[in-house]
């Protein structure tokens, strides 16, 4: 076996233990943190009163206006100065989060917005209450419209996680990093670290069309009902 190709046989268990046990944690921890985030604050955009509307308007107007590693370098390196200290994993998670649910508060926000006005009159007309309504007849609906832009933005963050080594957070970019200091092999192992990102991506993406086929064959073709 060459030996570039044994240095990278030799260093897959180490990188895939690296995303194992903290990419994918990070991943999975950041986005569900930041889809209830993101609901949350699209909730108070389209229904709570002005001073909150402005308070999640001036939060996402500031992570989205910001780049997501100096939002990081804040909470990690900045913060301490003040007297908050994170370690490196939830530093990162709450970096994570809070740039996930700016982001998707305004995909959640554009679909709740999208389901016509009728159908909040029919459930009012049922007799529903309004958190009736949303969980059972507009959030369904909404769903179907958010799932593309959704999966795209974890699709995202699982290569965004590769930030958290700026963080000391060893996950697999880190852990390459490590190899590469030990091996002066640098292109090596990022190029096989980009291999297995460019899988997992793969593989997801895969995910997501099987996942809008699915949503795709419960929604009627406009003017199939007449």
């Amino acid at each position: 076996m060459p030996p570039w190709l044994q240095l990278m046989a030799d260093s897959l268990p180490s990188l895939l233990y690296a995303g194992f046990v903290f990419t994918v944690p990070l991943t999975l921890l950041s986005f569900a943190g930041g889809l209830a985030l993101g609901l949350l604050v699209a909730l108070i955009r389209l229904f709570g009163p002005r001073p909150l509307v402005l308070l999640v308007r001036g939060y996402s107007w500031l992570v989205r206006g910001t780049p997501l590693l100096v939002q990081l370098f804040v909470i990690f390196y900045g913060l301490p100065r003040v007297g908050i200290v994170f370690d490196p994993f939830p530093a990162a998670l709450l970096g994570f989060v809070l740039s996930v649910g700016a982001y998707t508060s305004e995909v959640i926000r554009a679909a709740i917005a999208s389901v016509p006005k009728a159908q909040w009159e029919a459930a009012n007309s049922l007799g529903m209450s309004w958190s009736q309504a949303m969980r059972r007849t507009i959030l369904p609906q909404a769903g179907r419209v958010a799932v593309p832009p959704l999966a795209n933005s974890f699709i995202s963050l699982v290569k965004d996680t590769s930030l958290a080594a700026v963080l000391t957070v060893p996950e697999m970019f880190q852990a390459a990093q490590r190899i590469a200091a030990t091996t002066y092999e640098p292109l090596l192992l990022y190029l096989e670290t980009a291999l297995i990102y460019l899988l997992l991506s793969t593989v997801l993406t895969w995910l997501q069309e099987r996942l809008e086929k699915r949503f795709d064959r419960h929604v009627a073709p406009v003017g199939a009902a007449s």
